[in-house]
């Protein structure tokens, strides 16, 4: 894809498959789920054309990455793990990082394990989350009930096999094409709450190739590799216990759309507008609330993110 290059390294103990593009100060873009490195195709074109280094792995877990087997080994430290190693391999001492989603959330991990590393972050999606009280599979449990996706998703083998059931292209257009504000709630055996003959009209910012890309790859490796971040979920609060209190202390900017399904996760909004977000990350200097935009905001607003990007990490 124009020029995007394609190779496999050796860090931590597994192999990862990245892409990259261009000459300057590395842009590391960590992806979410269900997603891959293409997730990233239009930012890493952009930013390359605007002299930086742009690099997208595929988590592992993902596309041509490895995904070892136990959900044990998909802890915030595993993957920040395998994120250290390569930027040592690409020479990089400090980076700009762009997280959506699970991959916003291993950004902030890697700026409280790492923010020597960080020169600014670019978060989508999702805000920080500090260590609270109550293990976080618990307190969504008793918010949402067991119907909600993250409480579906922790059965090993429960859920892949009602994806196997509906059939990968369908899970991919079904969850990429989600832009309810609400909970997504996926009740036992009714799959997404509608049958799978229901046309699903794709957006524009959507082709068949992209779906027929994503597919091919989540057919090949499975869904098992990125449930297992959310299976990892109560492990990592029990891992981050001495992190509690510890402030984001790197330079942040936040992008969501209202129509985000995780902006729109209780108590959110009142962490961002009520001084909880600025209190726990200090250097928060932009908040952005695109209008009429749903979770898959890189893809969805894709020169938009590019610029709110770009405008970002040029100040430094």
């Amino acid at each position: 894809m124009e020029g995007i290059e394609h190779r496999t390294v050796s860090v931590n103990g597994i192999n990862l498959h990245i892409a990259e593009k261009g000459q300057g100060p590395v842009v590391l873009f960590i992806h979410g789920f269900p997603e891959l490195w293409y997730s990233w195709r239009h930012q890493i074109l952009a930013l390359a054309s605007l002299g930086y280094r742009a690099v997208a792995p595929d988590l592992r877990g993902y596309g041509d990455s490895d995904a070892p087997p136990s959900s044990s080994s998909y802890t915030t430290l595993h993957i920040v793990g395998d994120l250290v190693a390569l930027l040592d391999l690409l020479g990089a001492q400090q980076v700009f990082v762009v997280g959506h989603d699970w991959g916003a959330i291993i950004g902030w991990a890697l700026c409280l394990y790492r923010p020597d590393l960080v020169k600014a972050y670019v978060a989508l999606s999702i805000v920080f989350n500090p260590r609270t009280a109550r293990r976080p599979i618990d307190s969504l449990r008793a918010i949402y009930g067991d119907d909600y996706y993250m409480c579906r998703f922790q059965e090993p083998g429960d859920i892949e096999d009602e994806f196997a059931k509906i059939g990968t292209e369908r899970v991919m257009r079904e969850l990429l094409t989600y832009r309810n504000p609400g909970p997504l709630y996926l009740p036992k055996g009714k799959g997404f709450g509608h049958s799978t003959d229901t046309p699903i009209t794709l957006p524009s910012w959507l082709s068949e190739e992209d779906i027929r890309y994503y597919t091919s790859k989540f057919e090949k490796t499975g869904f098992s590799g990125g449930l297992n971040y959310y299976r990892a979920l109560n492990l990592n609060w029990e891992l981050m216990a001495p992190w509690i209190g510890v402030q984001i202390k790197v330079p942040v900017k936040f992008v969501t759309g209202d129509l985000d399904l995780a902006y729109n996760m209780v108590g959110v909004k009142d962490y961002v507008e009520k001084g909880g977000f600025k209190k726990d990350v200090p250097f928060l200097q932009e908040v952005v609330v695109m209008k009429g935009v749903g979770h898959f905001i890189n893809e969805e607003r894709a020169d938009e993110i590019s610029k709110h990007v770009y405008d970002f990490i040029q100040k430094f």
